[in-house]
């Protein structure tokens, strides 16, 4: 007889404090590897994005078909969200010169209609429900949506507001601050800290991204990409294989 356990877990990770270590790990890498392939590479953002989204739609596609949670493939997928998020925003930031603000307002617009979509679709946007085809779809493009938000989001809080990248990682992870304390003191809902917190570590990882690589004249280490990228990755990897993370149970 079939385990019954498995019916009751999500193809998602728990959602612990590893899961959170990595998520910033992996849109740290989102934004350094970005970079490599439009700036160091000198392929452009357009043509960066062609090529993410390729990996993009794979990784998703692949995660879909198969059968529960396998953390490489998951985390390979949030990767691929990310690096697609960081040369598709700059596109749409920089080449098509919306700038960082209406940037950031259309891809803010484009998440909430997202969710909305979603929670009228299924009833619900717990990720505790990731377990469909139909959901997975709705999780990805959510994710997709966050990321690519988060590099605008992130640029434009460092540059347009002045903040610079140190200043506004402490920005946002003041705010990251406050909605873990939300978690443990107040009874707001869970799902909601969920997205407001998985939302705001993808600006996160971009300013530290760009503080890491970016010339010292700009406020920044002036860290090969190259170096940055495969040290973060590293990372992740013993990240992954340190900590066994287990599926979320599903919720109902």
């Amino acid at each position: 007889m079939k385990n019954t356990t498995e019916n009751t877990l999500s193809k998602v990770p728990e959602i612990t404090l590893i899961f959170w270590i990595i998520k910033i790990a992996a849109t740290t890498l989102g934004e350094t590897g970005g970079d490599v392939v439009s700036m160091s590479m000198n392929l452009g953002y357009l043509i960066g994005t062609a090529i993410f989204a390729v990996f993009f739609l794979i990784a998703v596609v692949a995660q879909i078909k198969i059968d529960g949670f396998h953390p490489f493939l998951y985390w390979a997928t949030i990767i691929a969200t990310t690096t697609v998020g960081t040369t598709l925003a700059d596109f749409a930031d920089r080449s098509l010169g919306i700038g960082y603000a209406g940037g950031s307002l259309l891809l803010f617009s484009l998440l909430m209609l997202s969710l909305f979509v979603w929670y009228r679709s299924l009833g619900t946007v717990s990720v505790n429900t990731v377990s469909t085809p139909k959901a997975e779809m709705f999780y990805w493009v959510t994710i997709m949506f966050s990321q690519t938000l988060g590099t605008a989001l992130g640029d434009w809080t460092a540059d347009t507001a002045g903040f610079g990248y140190v200043g506004s990682a402490i920005v946002f992870g003041v705010l990251l601050a406050l909605i873990g304390a939300a978690y443990y003191w107040t009874a707001l809902s869970r799902t909601m800290l969920f997205w407001a917190a998985f939302i705001l570590t993808r600006p996160l990882g971009a300013v530290v991204g760009d503080f890491l690589d970016k010339p010292t004249t700009a406020g920044g280490l002036a860290l090969s990409r190259y170096s940055a990228s495969i040290i973060l990755l590293v990372f992740i990897l013993i990240c992954i294989l340190t900590f066994k993370q287990k599926a979320a149970k599903q919720s109902h």
